[in-house]
């Protein structure tokens, strides 16, 4: 009898188990880290390995393809388009880093007093926040760039950054809502601390991990401005290099033929979005995961 009868329900499998030390290793954007190391260390270090000057207009050899003498080619104007990846590499990303941190810097402040004020003043704060959000990002970058005058690194890392805070600030406001009643920031609060002290000893490790993907990505956002800027012909002046100024020749290089002029700089632009944008959601991944196993 028991020869007729025949066990149901179980899949015979031949997949090797998942290792959790794999899993986790897929989770971490580990070519995106060292592609940004290898960028930023080229960039800090060109001194050493760039031997022509990027500022330098050899007219006799302008709108050369890359060879071997120039191995990326030159622009319009004569210059090593492989020395000016490297400076105009420090641009670009000093632009991103300055901008971003006066950006984190006015959300963290401004999203602490929202989060422990008032119902009111907590509502009049935030619905300013909203006037801001509504207005396009662009225009009120190209106003502040008026009012300042000439376009230049510290002036186009101020305007980016006092544009780019607003939804970080939103984000700090709700989580510093949720522990600020917490018994350590009462027991602080009690002991005379002030409000910097409680914001940078107790607030600010609980939120940074929550919006440190956000200014990851506040970087990727203040090079794409620049760039963008750049291009349109509102941005950085030539003579200041930058990723975005050199592809602020795209139309001289599409008359001329010229393709190594936007391949190559957009190669490197994009790349490095894509890998900033690839760190940034892997510390949105974590961050979720976090909330959700809480």
């Amino acid at each position: 009898m028991r020869d007729g009868f025949r066990v149901v329900g179980i899949r015979q499998t031949t997949e090797p188990p998942v290792s959790v030390s794999g899993s986790r290793r897929q989770g971490k954007p580990v070519v995106s880290v060292l592609v940004l190391l290898l960028l930023a260390v080229g960039c800090l270090t060109c001194d050493v390995f760039v031997q022509r000057n990027p500022s330098y207009l050899d007219l006799a050899h302008s709108c050369v393809a890359p060879n071997r003498e120039f191995v990326f080619g030159t622009d319009t104007m004569g210059r090593d388009i492989f020395s000016m990846i490297w400076y105009g590499g420090r641009i670009s990303l000093g632009i991103g880093l300055v901008s971003t941190f006066i950006a984190t810097a006015m959300a963290v402040v401004l999203g602490a007093v929202s989060g422990c004020a008032s119902r009111r003043m907590d509502g009049v704060i935030m619905r300013a926040v909203d006037i801001l959000l509504s207005v396009p990002s662009l225009l009120v970058v190209i106003l502040l760039q008026a009012v300042l005058g000439k376009a230049g690194v510290l002036s186009m890392s101020l305007v980016i950054g006092m544009t780019g805070w607003m939804s970080m600030s939103k984000v700090i406001r709700t989580e510093v809502r949720q522990i600020k009643n917490s018994g350590y920031v009462t027991a602080s609060r009690c002991m005379g601390g002030g409000f910097f002290h409680i914001l940078w000893h107790h607030l600010a490790p609980d939120f940074l991990s929550s919006v440190m993907f956000m200014v990851i990505m506040s970087v990727r956002t203040a090079i794409v401005s620049e760039s963008t800027l750049s291009f349109m012909g509102i941005g950085l002046p030539v003579e200041i290099i930058s990723w975005g100024s050199m592809l602020s020749l795209a139309e001289q290089a599409l008359a001329g033929r010229a393709w190594w002029m936007i391949l190559i700089p957009g190669i490197f632009l994009v790349t490095t979005l894509v890998c900033l944008t690839n760190l940034g959601n892997c510390l949105r991944r974590r961050v979720t995961a976090r909330h959700s196993n809480l």
